[in-house]
């Protein structure tokens, strides 16, 4: 037998409430909606809102995250992204390898990258056997060669000295190399994603021997790693004494073990092979240390048929990183205003300005920089563009203060020539489509 209930008038009564609340809510949010469609359709960012009949349940329902208990604050001791930004990941190719997983690169999504900090998880990783894990209290790091005082220092008494704190890329100089002949990948992220920027923080090496007596023979400064490879890369003394750094910290914590912790070199704007990880010694010379590698891998034999035989400052480049290939236009209209940013950069100074064309490089607009413009640092730049619906040969050229301006593909290989792996900082064009894909494709001029 069913039972029946009889809704009393007090019943009655809160149902009546409730449904005068829940059609008061409706109307709220119907008119606000109303106002963001006029606001909308005021500021012509989008194409004016149409309001469907139906009530939108994203707006006009209560969802699960605002009528439960979230996490409690201690569930991750240490924080973690949400995971619906699961695609904001780095990634590897076989095409990238060097025959192993621990010789290989993985890359940095700089599209999906806003402002000039890398954070530490996606800040694109590079070893040559593998990520060491060391010990911190069995760290030590010894300076030697030429110098009156040689010194051997714990983790600690490295901490001890004057700290500074400087935000600087990091580039390895084979970023877009495999692009050498034509485009390789229909990828910003595989094209370009050997750097990262971050704030890094250390001592001046300049200020660490100030007291030890350098001699005046050396000119040279050997740096090289605890881990398994022992990478060691040679340093003009030049370069030591202006800005290089021995840094313990990124992005205000320790080092990450795959960007060498406890302890890594950092040669700000300088090719990112010689800023070795895990350091252990540094030794003072009067002629270099060249490993093999150096010499044999770091080279680039031009046209003419002279090698160059170390770059060292990286030169000044630029990239828009939207749109690009992974994050087309397919989804605006015609009439919408949509920004396009990009990222600029110098390992010879400070980007002074950027221009971008529309039609290949036939003309060419300067655009806004946005943000901290600091020396040898990532720089952004952006642009609000009408969508117009047409194809698109979409570039970038950026200047420095030093007045080095990024070079056309034709340009840079009158110079440096095709088979040259490294230091490539051509000018990187997108094909957009009519439909508003992207595709990474080469312009000559």
């Amino acid at each position: 037998m069913t039972k029946m209930t009889k809704t009393s008038e007090q019943d009655l009564d809160i149902v009546s409430e409730m449904n005068m609340a829940q059609s008061s809510r409706r109307n709220f949010f119907r008119k606000a909606a109303v106002y963001s469609a006029s606001a909308v359709a005021a500021t012509s960012i989008l194409s004016p809102v149409k309001l469907s009949a139906e009530d939108d349940s994203a707006i006009i329902h209560h969802k699960k995250w605002g009528t439960t208990l979230g996490d409690p604050v201690t569930k991750n001791h240490y924080g973690i992204p949400s995971p619906y930004e699961h695609n904001n990941t780095r990634r590897t190719t076989a095409l990238l390898a060097s025959g192993d997983n621990y010789a290989s690169i993985s890359m940095c999504p700089i599209h999906e990258q806003e402002g000039i900090i890398t954070p530490n998880g996606l800040f694109f990783n590079r070893s040559h056997g593998g990520v060491a894990h060391v010990d911190p209290k069995d760290y030590r790091l010894m300076i030697h060669g030429l110098l009156e005082k040689p010194l051997l220092l714990t983790l600690d008494e490295l901490k001890r000295y004057p700290s500074v704190t400087r935000i600087h890329f990091i580039e390895c100089p084979a970023n877009g190399g495999p692009e050498w002949r034509g485009p390789q990948f229909n990828s910003i992220q595989f094209a370009k994603g050997m750097m990262s920027s971050a704030e890094w923080t250390g001592v001046l090496i300049k200020d660490l021997i100030a007291d030890l007596g350098l001699k005046k023979e050396a000119l040279w400064m050997l740096a090289e790693g605890c881990d398994n490879s022992e990478m060691g890369r040679t340093v003009p003394v030049e370069k030591v004494l202006d800005d290089a750094m021995i840094v313990w910290a990124q992005n205000g914590e320790a080092l990450r073990p795959e960007q060498g912790y406890p302890v890594r070199l950092m040669l700000p704007g300088w090719e990112g092979n010689l800023q070795v990880k895990w350091l252990k010694r540094l030794e003072f010379s009067k002629e270099p240390f060249y490993a093999k590698e150096e010499t044999a891998k770091y080279t680039v034999l031009t046209p003419s048929g002279k090698a160059i035989q170390h770059f060292y400052p990286l030169e000044v480049n630029s990239i828009i990183t939207s749109p690009c290939p992974e994050k087309p236009w397919t989804d605006l209209k015609k009439g919408d205003l949509v920004e396009i940013q990009g990222l600029a950069w110098s390992g010879q100074g400070t980007i002074k300005h950027v221009d971008i064309t529309f039609d290949g490089g036939v003309n060419w607009k300067e655009v806004s920089l946005k943000g901290l413009v600091l020396p040898k640092s990532w720089t952004r730049f952006s642009y609000m563009y009408r969508y117009e619906g047409k194809p698109l040969l979409l570039a970038s050229r950026a200047v420095d203060d030093s007045g080095h301006v990024q070079p056309t593909i034709d340009q840079e290989t009158a110079v440096v020539g095709v088979e040259a792996v490294y230091h490539r900082n051509s000018i990187c064009t997108w094909e957009v489509t009519d439909k508003g894909v992207v595709n990474n494709v080469h312009v000559r001029s």
